[in-house]
């Protein structure tokens, strides 16, 4: 299987509907993450900032390291599958996006200072981005 596998014009349908299943469920685990940092805010009682509060520190962290690599990695995703990827490499990527991203955030929920989870959950997030960069940039030169 080589790239040229994933790429043809015949496919954007198909994997704008993958691309649904990935914008749905990354929007979603952005929710998650938020109300990770609500019900943290109403349990230690801060309205701003984080109070001094370790776990609050952590879920606002994961909430943010979140919404910092989702947008770009759905935008990646959205170009890729208009300009003619198949549903099967939507899949590919967005599922290991999301699993990067729970992996991240679990890292810094459950684990103090430096963890594998944050460590695993950057190296397949990491691995998306740059892989779909490298088809874009590709698509675009030629």
């Amino acid at each position: 299987m080589t790239l040229s596998d994933f790429i043809g014009p015949e496919t954007a349908a198909g994997a704008l509907d993958a691309l649904s299943l990935w914008v749905g469920l990354l929007v979603l685990w952005l929710v998650v993450l938020s109300w990770g940092v609500v019900g943290q805010r109403r349990r230690l009682k801060v309205a701003f900032g984080d109070g001094g509060h370790v776990s609050l520190t952590a879920a606002g962290r994961a909430f943010g390291n979140a919404t910092e690599y989702v947008p770009a990695g759905l935008i990646a995703l959205l170009l890729l599958a208009l300009t003619g990827a198949t549903p099967l490499l939507i899949h590919i990527l967005g599922a290991t996006l999301l699993v990067g991203r729970v992996i991240h955030a679990a890292g810094l929920l459950f684990q103090k200072g430096p963890s594998l989870g944050r460590i695993l959950g950057m190296a397949l997030t990491y691995a998306v981005l740059l892989f779909a960069a490298g088809l874009l940039i590709g698509q675009a030169v030629g």
